[in-house]
């Protein structure tokens, strides 16, 4: 797993910005994983304040993906933690974007994946099996869309329909 993608963000907006199907997701997501830089196509998990479709997403192989979780914006419990972060560097997801919370940051500093969320919270999440996997998910201004690609570095967050160089 490399920590640099095919391009760095600025550099895809400064080729790319108000082409169709390229998208620039507003600001506001940290850093957490122990790859600041990852890009792949995206997968998506919409969860509700409920990680279990979150776990079985990173159980299956993640060939290089890279999983959007659309948590609804929630700050009231965490979706990922160490043993996810862990689990999905296992199994090849390359990174995890979170509309909402993980937890266990310390930990997941130290996984060869990339992780991205709102913030921290130290309450874990339901498991009630509820949400969807592998819908359009909208967030940040963004529409993620399964299949698109997704490009993360310490500037932002950017998707494309097609793999970009």
């Amino acid at each position: 797993m490399s920590d640099t993608p095919a391009a760095k963000t600025a550099d895809l907006c400064d080729a790319h910005a108000g082409t169709p199907h390229f998208q620039v997701a507003e600001p506001g997501f940290q850093d957490y994983g122990g790859h600041r830089s990852f890009s792949g196509p995206i997968s998506t998990v919409r969860a509700p304040e409920d990680n279990s479709l979150v776990r079985k997403a990173l159980e299956e192989p993640g060939q290089g993906r890279v999983l959007v979780v659309d948590g609804g914006g929630s700050r009231r419990c965490a979706l990922v933690g160490d043993v996810l972060a862990a689990l999905g560097q296992k199994n090849g997801w390359v990174g995890v974007v979170v509309n909402g919370c993980i937890r266990d940051a310390e930990e997941v500093s130290r996984t060869a994946i990339g992780v991205k969320a709102l913030g921290t919270h130290p309450l874990k999440s339901g498991k009630r099996n509820e949400g969807q996997r592998d819908v359009e998910v909208r967030f940040a201004g963004v529409t993620f869309i399964p299949g698109h690609h997704l490009y993360a570095d310490a500037d932002g967050i950017v998707t494309a329909e097609k793999a970009l160089r």
